[in-house]
Formats: C-alpha cells, sequence, structure tokens
C-alpha cells in the first residue's frame, strides 16, 4: 500500500532536475459552461456589427443595396463552408484548439474590417469572419452539452438559443450606438468586438478541455444526413429555423434601410430599432416559455411569427413605423419560442451516433435560410423597392410559417416521447 509517507520519501528522493507535473489550472465547470454559450452569443454579435454600418459604406464607396447583400451572404456560405468541411474537427483535436483558433481568426477578421478601405475588404473580412463563425459555433455548441453535468439536450439547447438571440440583439444596439454616438464611427464598433473577442480568447485559455479521447485531425466532409427515424423531428425543426432565419437575414441585410423609413429618422439606432426588438423579444420568450412542450413552441411559435410578418408587411404598405416596431415584437416572440420548440424536438430525437450528420444537415438548411433571401431581397429591392421585397419576401415566410404550425400540430403525438426526456430535464410541460 502507498503511504503518504513513502510519498513523501520518493519525492524527497527524486532527481532535483525530474519536472514536477502540476494538474493545470481550470475554469470550474459552471463558468466554463457559460463561458461556451458565451461564445456562441459572441459570434452571432460578430456577424450582426457591420449591419448598422452598411448604409455608411453605401454612402462611403456608392454601394448598391445587391452589393449589401452578397457582402452578408459571403458570411453565410463562409460559416456552411466550415460546418460541411470543418465541423466536426472539435471531435478530434478538442474543443479548446479549435475554439482557440477560430477566436483567433475572428479577431484578424475584425482588425480587417478596422483597415477595410474598399468594398474588397468587406467580402475578405465577411468571409473569413464566416469561416471562423462556423468553427466557433460548433465547438462550442458541442462544448455546452460537455460541459453540461447532466449532458441535457434540452437545457444545453436553451442556452445556444438564448445566447444566440441575446448576442444578434446586444451586437446591433451596441454596434449602432457606438456609430450615432462614438467618434470613427466605421472602427470603433470593431475594436469593441476586438476587446469582447481577446476576453473570450483568455477565457478559452483556461477552461478544461471535455473531449478526452483525441485522435488528431481526420478531416473529412461532414455529409448531411437524416435517419428514418429522424426525419418527422427534422422535418419539423427545418421549417422552424427556415421561417425564422429566413426573416433574420432580411432583417439584418435590409432592416436597417426599412427602418429609417418608417420611424423617419437618420439615426442609426432608430434605424436599427427593429432588429434589436426582434432579437430581444426572441431571447425573452425564450426564457419565460422554456418549460413549453417542444411541439407547443413551435406550433404558438410559427403563429406567432407569421403574425408577427403579416404585421410587418402591412406597416411596409401603411408606412406606420408604430405598426413596425409591433410586428418586430411578436415576429420576435415566434422567433424565439418557434426556432426552441424545433431545435429541442430535434435534439431529444437524434441518436448519438447520428448527432453530427443530423446537425450538419439541419445547419445547412439554417444558414441556406439566412442567405438567400438576404440575396432574393437584394436582387428584387432596385427593381421592385424596398416596400415591395418585404412584401414579397414576407409573403413567403408567412407561408412556411403556417406549414411549420401545422406540421406541428400533427407530429404532437409522435414528439410525446421527447417531451417526457424534456420533462425529466427540467423543462417539461
Amino acid at each position: 500500500m502507498i503511504t503518504t509517507a513513502s510519498i513523501r520519501t520518493n519525492a524527497a528522493s527524486a532527481p532535483a532536475s525530474a519536472p514536477v507535473r502540476r494538474r493545470r489550472r481550470s475554469l470550474p465547470p459552471r463558468l466554463a459552461f457559460t463561458l461556451a454559450a458565451a461564445i456562441v452569443g459572441l459570434g452571432l454579435l460578430a456577424s450582426v456589427t457591420p449591419s448598422p454600418l452598411y448604409q455608411a459604406y453605401s454612402a462611403e464607396w456608392h454601394l448598391a443595396p445587391l452589393t449589401l447583400t452578397l457582402v452578408y451572404a459571403t458570411y453565410a456560405i463562409g460559416v456552411l463552408v466550415t460546418l460541411l468541411a470543418a465541423g466536426s474537427v472539435s471531435d478530434d483535436v478538442g474543443r479548446r484548439p479549435v475554439l482557440l483558433l477560430s477566436l483567433a481568426a475572428l479577431m484578424v477578421s475584425t482588425l480587417m474590417f478596422i483597415v477595410a478601405s474598399s468594398v474588397a475588404w468587406l467580402f475578405v473580412a465577411r468571409g473569413l469572419q464566416g469561416l471562423a463563425t462556423g468553427a466557433a459555433i460548433s465547438a462550442a455548441s458541442a462544448a455546452l452539452l460537455d460541459l453540461h453535468p447532466r449532458r441535457d439536450p434540452a437545457a444545453t439547447g436553451l442556452a445556444n438559443a438564448v445566447a444566440s438571440s441575446l448576442g444578434i440583439a446586444l451586437g446591433i444596439l451596441g454596434a449602432s450606438a457606438l456609430v450615432q454616438l462614438g467618434p470613427a464611427p466605421l472602427a470603433l464598433p470593431y475594436v469593441v468586438l476586438f476587446a469582447l473577442l481577446a476576453v473570450a480568447f483568455a477565457g478559452v485559455v483556461w477552461m478544461p478541455e471535455p473531449v478526452a479521447d483525441r485522435r488528431g485531425v481526420q478531416w473529412r466532409i461532414n455529409r448531411p444526413h437524416v435517419p428514418a427515424a429522424v426525419r418527422g423531428p427534422f422535418l419539423l425543426a427545418a421549417l422552424t429555423v427556415i421561417s425564422a432565419w429566413s426573416l433574420g437575414g432580411l432583417f439584418f441585410s435590409l432592416g436597417p434601410a426599412l427602418g429609417a423609413r418608417l420611424l423617419d429618422s437618420t439615426s442609426v439606432v432608430l434605424s436599427s430599432v427593429g432588429i434589436v426588438v426582434l432579437a430581444a423579444s426572441a431571447a425573452l420568450a425564450q426564457l419565460l416559455l422554456r418549460r413549453i412542450a417542444p411541439w407547443k413552441g413551435a406550433l404558438i411559435g410559427s403563429i406567432a411569427l407569421a403574425t408577427g410578418v403579416a404585421l410587418i408587411v402591412l406597416a411596409t404598405a401603411l408606412d406606420s413605423g408604430a405598426l413596425y416596431l409591433v410586428g418586430s415584437v411578436i415576429g420576435g416572440v415566434g422567433f424565439g419560442i418557434g426556432f426552441l420548440g424545433g431545435l429541442r424536438a430535434l435534439l431529444g430525437a437524434i441518436p448519438s451516433e447520428h448527432r453530427a450528420s443530423v446537425m450538419s444537415a439541419y445547419y445547412t438548411v439554417a444558414y441556406l435560410s439566412l442567405s438567400l433571401p438576404a440575396v432574393l431581397g437584394g436582387l428584387i429591392v432596385g427593381a421592385l423597392g424596398l416596400a415591395v421585397t418585404f412584401e414579397v419576401v414576407g409573403a413567403i415566410v408567412v407561408l412556411i410559417a403556417f406549414v411549420a404550425a401545422i406540421v406541428a400540430w400533427r407530429a404532437r403525438p409522435a414528439l410525446r416521447r421527447t417531451d417526457v426526456a424534456t420533462r425529466r430535464g427540467g423543462a417539461g410541460r
């Protein structure tokens, strides 16, 4: 038997040159979990930071709306490329190395925004930002499940969704305020973003590594695949994310221009208030209604989203700023609980051996939804005008949301087992 005395003796007799291994100090699990959620939110915050600056870029470099939407779409394409080509790399090399590399790349892209002197810089910075964000969100989302004490999909799904919504709201609000009130409006928002990324980078240095079996990089394409047993929940999750993120993509690219028109203001803060209200009400709804059953969240959320978008479309036709804000609040509530309900239903149904391929398919749908409506809006806004563009794309979003509501209602018996599992995780009916 090894005694304390023998340990002391052996240590005393060891050569002086022998290195003494010390356990690396790391963040407590709860703080590490919070950091992973914060990185998800920070990725979304970084993605929307340029949105309030688009009007300034347009005036500075005489850019057409289509150019701005293509700059925005470059980000979404970068995210998709990373998710498909390297989305599971953190399973092989660990979460910390991927997070450190992706946060460093995000800091580089932020510096590129600061020194940008033409639209070419925006395309390159946006592309690098998308590639880095895809890696960061993928690794941070996996770390959320790893670091949760019960590995509860419902709790981690809630943390992911709330962090995403808060990141969008704070990113738009913060960037708008800095553009409006601070010096160097095309640089200051990125300086603040760089500082936040640096703090997150330092936090990851001290984060515990949850992946024990690290095999080294094994490059492979994450082929999207949905097993037959998961197709019902996947259809519901896909429809909810298509309707929610399509609205988000349209808002992030053309929302500030619509807000400036309907609120009759040149203030960057006021022109972006619709996006802030949308994202903030989404986060609040997710927190208040987190215990609702997934299928009910998808059903109610889809109806609320359709109602909110319909009001926004009506506001553009009537040129009503008040109706626009009401529609943004209702649409944000629908965005939040519909997206969360669909995601929770899917997470509760995926077998562990298919998680990577199914989530790859899910995020492929999500980021296509984020980019294609924005590109479509940029293509038609020049010919049809801003109001008609929102009416056309908004009508499509309303239709998809109603289809999602029907699917949620019809799928409720199939999701009862998910509801039971969710209740056990503290988020039941």
